[in-house]
This record gives structure tokens, sequence and C-alpha cells, in this order.
């Protein structure tokens, strides 16, 4: 079967330095276009952070300071990604929670607006957990019947992601084979911000979404403790996040 697309879908997986989407930089990034004729695209290459890969990250993908040294900095293939990706919707394992906040997080540092307000996200992995609740190499053996070599391979974790979600929308009558279908399902909570730090409550308020005030309104968070908003900003959270928490501390200011 053939995933039913009505413009590009691209996969994308991630290696970084860390799991920190405010701090953390990139270090490989695999990227597979799906096109609605069938045809597909491949980008995959190193990327030197510019920064040190603690040894615990280099440990889990293998890639260390020396493999990146002479690859290229992301400013310098920035445009080039995003070119790829642009007009097409995307799909991955964990991405909305982690790699696409963390690409879009590279690209505000170099000065790029990647806008995301029209394009459809699809978390494989939240499908995966809605349904079996397992890991991308379990997913694979669950659902395509083979063992995931070089796992932690931004290349191989790509392309197991792609089969993984065929075989899916073909396992499962509940799935529909639409993108904006998948995207919705794949969504677990209604995000205010790329990272999830904020998302709306059923009452389609924003609340905290982490740490001692999980589940407040950032609004009266703000109000009661100021301080609260100057210690996030003063953090090392997304700048996506930060622009988010500031917006709603203007509608109260604006008012």
């Amino acid at each position: 079967m053939s995933l039913k697309l009505k413009r590009p879908l691209v996969f994308l997986d991630l290696e970084t330095t860390g799991v920190n989407i405010g701090a953390d930089r990139i270090v490989e990034i695999a990227l597979l276009k799906l096109h609605p004729d069938g045809n597909k695209e491949e980008i995959c290459m190193r990327i030197n952070p510019t920064i040190p890969i603690p040894i615990e990250s280099s440990l889990i993908h293998g890639i260390y300071d020396e493999d990146v040294a002479d690859a290229p900095t992301f400013a310098s293939v920035a445009k080039d990604i995003q070119s790829f990706i642009s007009t097409s919707d995307l799909a991955g394992y964990n991405s909305n929670k982690f790699d696409i906040p963390l690409l879009i997080e590279e690209f505000t540092r170099v000065d790029i607006n990647l806008d995301i307000t029209n394009i459809k996200l699809i978390d494989v992995q939240n499908i995966f957990h809605k349904l079996e609740q397992r890991t991308l190499s379990a997913a694979y053996k669950f659902y395509c019947d083979k063992s995931l070599e070089n796992a932690h391979s931004a290349a191989a974790d790509t392309t197991a992601t792609y089969e993984v979600l065929l075989a899916q929308v073909e396992k499962y009558d509940v799935l529909e084979n639409d993108v904006d279908f998948l995207s919705k399902f794949s969504t677990i909570n209604k995000n205010v911000d790329l990272a999830g730090r904020i998302v709306f409550n059923d009452k389609g308020e924003e609340v905290f979404n982490f740490g001692k005030h999980k589940g407040k309104a950032v609004r009266d968070i703000f109000k009661l403790e100021s301080s609260y908003y100057d210690w996030m900003m003063k953090g090392d959270f997304a700048t996506n996040t930060k622009n988010v928490i500031t917006q709603i501390r203007l509608k109260d200011f604006n008012k």
C-alpha cells in the first residue's frame, strides 16, 4: 500500500548533543521526502554542533566530536534544509515533542522563521503509544517483523519510522489513510508551544504542563508570582516557549 498524500510528507529524525530543546544542537539530520506520486528524496548529513558532544550522547548515537569536526554547521545548510521541507507536512517518531521543536530552535538561531501553522504534523510514536505502547525498535519488529539495525542512526530510524507508519495505517481500521486524520490522531496534548511546556486545558486556557505549577493557568501564576516569568525567560527553555509565555503575559498588559 502507499500513503494517500495531497502534498509531500517529510519524515525526519535528529541525533543531537542532548535532549534540552533550548540548549542542545543537531549532530546529524535525516530527511525522507515522500511525494504524492510515490517518488522519494532523501537527505542525511552530519552537522558540526559548534559545542562539545557529551560522551553520554555519543555512546547512544555513536557520533563523537572528531566525527563532525569537518562537517558543515547548521547555519551553512539551514536554507537547504528549509527548502527541502518547505510546502511539506512533517512526520517522525516523538517528533512533535522533540525533533520538530529542536529543529525550529536551530532555525531561530540563524534568523530563519519556519512557519508550521499550516503544516500537518504526524507523530508515529503517539500513534504507537495510543495503540500498542512500545519503543521504535519494538514497533519495527511488531509492525514490520524486522529487527532495527543501527538504532539511533538518523537514517535507519527515519526509514523505520516511515515503514512503521505504513504498517500502522494498513493494520488498524480506525486509522484513515489521510494526513489530516493522522496528524490529529497522533496529537496527545493541545500544545500552545511546540515543546508542550504550555498546553490548553478543557476550558481552552493556557496552563503549565511541567513543574510545580503543572495544570495551573499561566496567566494566574504570572499575576501571583511574576518572578516565575522572569525565571523562565532566563532559563534554557526553547525560544518558541519564551515567545508564547511573553504573548500570554502581554495579553493582560494590553487590556
